[in-house]
C-alpha cells in the first residue's frame, strides 16, 4: 500500500488527506470504480431562486421532464406476488404497477377510461381492477374484462379499451417506470456509474424500515440538502468526531448520476487535537442512540483488531472489520474481500431526477423526493434496505410509515433509529426556511460552491435540458 503525505494540500480540495489518499492505505485494494474520479467543469453560474418556488418552473418540470424519465415506483418486495399492486402517484398523475402471475411486472394509467375516476385509491392486492363508480373492470394485464349495461355502449365494440401502459424495467430490486416508450433502456439512460451496483447486488435485499414526511419545501431544495456534506458543521456537529465531511470526494457521470463519498471513522477536518481512541468512542456514543437499524457495528475501545495503535488512521481499520464481522454473523455473507470503503463510507449516489441509492455492502438507505400538491411541498420518503439471509429470497417488505405533519423524524425512531431520525430533524429545521428565504430574496441569486457543491449544478443542468428539448435522447 501507497505511503500518503497528509500535509499536500490540493487547490480544489479541503487541505489535508482527501478520501483518494486515505483509499491508498486502506486494509483491502479499493475497486477501480472508488478510486477512479469523474468531474465535469461547468463554471458558477448563479441560480435563480424562482426554480424552486415558481409555480410556472414546475409546471415546466410537469411538462417536460417527468413524462421523458426513468423514475423510481416500487421496489420488488412491495409487491412479490401475483396480483400484488402499487399506486404510485407523481404530480397530478396516478398509475398502477401489478404483479403478473409470470412474475413479471406491467404497469398502467391509474384511470377508469368511462368517466375518468381512479380505479384504486391505495395499494395492495387485486383480483381484478373495477372502478369503484360504475364498474367497468379490467383485467390485471389490463384488458378489459367488462361493461355494465354493455347495450348502451355498444358503439365501443371495435375500440381498444385496454388500460394505457407504462414501460417497466427492474434493475437492483428497483422497479423503474416511464411514460416515454422511446426512451433508452434504464442502464442505457444512466449512462456511466451505473455498473458499480453490480456487485453491491441490492436486489439481494429487502426494505427493512420505510417512513416518509411532508416537507414544506420544494422537492429539489429538500434533495440538495442530502447531495452534500459541508452543511454538517454548523448542521450536524454530533457526527463530525467519525464523519470526514469536508474530505467528501464529488463525483459526476453523464447528464442523470452523481455521487458524493464522505469517509467515515475518521475526525473532521474541523476537528483538531484528538485521537483515534477519541473517534472510535464517539461512534459508539451515536450508535448509543440507535442508527438507522444498523448501518454501523461499533467496537470496544480495547478491541484494536490486532492494527497499530500509532497508525493515524487506526479507528478507519477497526471500524471497517468491526463492520465486516457483524455484518458476516447477521446475514451469513462473506465481507472479507470487500473494502474498508464499502464497509464504512457514505456512498451517496443520487440518481436523476429525485432519488439516491447508496453503495455499498452496509444496510443502504434509500432517498425518495416527490412533489408534493405545490411547489411549496414534497414526500420525502427514507427506505433502509437490510441484505436478506444469504441463500435466502428477500422477504416481504413493510408498508410506507406516514409521519404526521406535526411530528418530526424522531416519531419514527422505532424504526429507523433516534441517531439516524435525530439527523433527519436537523435538515428539517433548515428547509422551510430555506423555502421562504428564497421567496424573500432581493438579488434573486444563489451562489453555490465551486466543489463542494457541483453536483447541484449538474442537477439544474439536467433539468434545463429537459425543459429546453435537448433531452431526452430516443432508443
Amino acid at each position: 500500500m501507497a505511503d500518503i503525505d497528509p500535509t499536500i494540500e490540493r487547490p480544489d480540495r479541503c487541505p489535508g488527506i482527501t478520501y483518494t489518499d486515505m483509499l491508498a492505505v486502506d486494509t483491502r485494494p479499493a475497486p477501480d470504480y472508488l478510486v477512479m474520479e469523474s468531474t465535469q467543469e461547468l463554471g458558477d453560474e448563479p441560480l435563480d431562486p424562482a426554480r424552486y418556488t415558481s409555480p410556472a418552473f414546475k409546471a415546466l418540470e410537469d411538462e417536460k421532464m417527468w413524462p421523458n424519465v426513468w423514475q423510481f415506483a416500487a421496489r420488488e418486495e412491495d409487491m412479490p406476488d401475483p396480483g400484488d399492486t402499487v399506486v404510485y402517484e407523481i404530480n397530478d398523475k396516478s398509475f398502477l404497477l401489478i404483479r403478473q402471475p409470470d412474475g413479471g411486472v406491467r404497469a398502467f394509467y391509474n384511470v377508469c377510461l368511462h368517466r375518468g375516476r381512479k380505479l384504486r385509491l391505495e395499494s395492495g392486492r387485486s383480483i381484478n381492477l373495477r372502478c369503484p363508480f360504475h364498474g367497468f373492470t379490467w383485467n390485471n394485464d389490463g384488458s378489459l374484462k367488462e361493461v355494465p349495461c354493455a347495450w348502451d355502449f355498444k358503439h365501443l365494440d371495435d375500440k381498444d379499451l385496454s388500460l394505457p401502459e407504462l414501460r417497466v424495467e427492474r434493475w437492483q430490486g428497483f422497479i423503474m417506470v416511464t411514460e416515454n416508450h422511446d426512451l433508452p433502456g434504464f442502464r442505457e439512460w444512466i449512462g456511466p456509474g451505473v455498473e458499480h451496483y453490480d456487485n453491491w447486488r441490492l436486489d439481494e435485499c429487502t426494505t427493512g424500515a420505510w417512513v416518509a414526511r411532508i416537507v414544506p419545501a420544494n422537492w429539489k431544495a429538500v434533495a440538495e440538502a442530502f447531495m452534500e456534506a459541508w452543511h454538517s458543521v454548523v448542521t450536524h456537529p454530533q457526527i463530525l468526531p467519525f464523519t470526514a465531511d469536508a474530505n467528501t470526494r464529488y463525483d459526476l457521470y453523464g447528464d442523470h448520476m452523481n455521487r458524493a463519498i464522505t469517509p467515515n471513522g475518521t475526525l473532521s477536518p474541523h476537528l483538531k487535537g484528538k485521537d483515534q481512541l477519541y473517534v472510535i468512542n464517539k461512534l459508539a456514543e451515536f450508535l448509543g442512540a440507535g442508527d438507522g437499524r444498523g448501518r454501523r457495528n461499533a467496537s470496544e475501545p480495547t478491541d484494536l483488531k490486532g492494527f497499530d495503535p500509532e497508525d493515524p488512521l487506526l479507528a478507519r481499520k477497526v471500524l471497517a472489520e468491526a463492520n465486516r464481522e457483524g455484518f458476516a454473523a447477521m446475514n451469513g455473507h462473506d465481507y472479507s474481500q470487500a473494502s474498508d470503503s464499502e464497509m464504512l463510507d457514505n456512498l451517496t449516489y443520487n440518481i436523476f431526477p429525485n432519488w439516491s441509492p447508496w453503495g455499498g455492502f452496509v444496510p443502504n438507505i434509500v432517498y425518495r423526493w416527490r412533489p408534493w400538491k405545490d411547489a411549496d411541498h414534497c414526500l420525502m420518503e427514507v427506505r433502509i434496505l437490510m441484505r436478506a439471509q444469504k441463500g435466502e429470497k428477500p422477504a416481504r417488505g413493510p408498508e410506507m410509515f406516514m409521519i404526521p405533519d406535526d411530528q418530526p423524524f424522531t416519531y419514527a425512531s422505532h424504526l429507523i433509529g433516534a441517531a439516524l431520525a435525530g439527523v433527519f430533524d436537523q435538515d428539517m429545521e433548515n428547509l422551510p426556511h430555506v423555502q421562504a428565504g428564497m421567496k424573500a430574496s432581493k438579488n434573486k441569486r444563489l451562489e453555490l460552491g465551486h466543489y463542494q457543491e457541483t453536483r447541484i449544478r449538474q442537477f439544474h443542468n439536467t433539468m434545463d435540458k429537459y425543459i429546453s428539448g435537448e433531452l431526452p435522447k430516443t432508443a
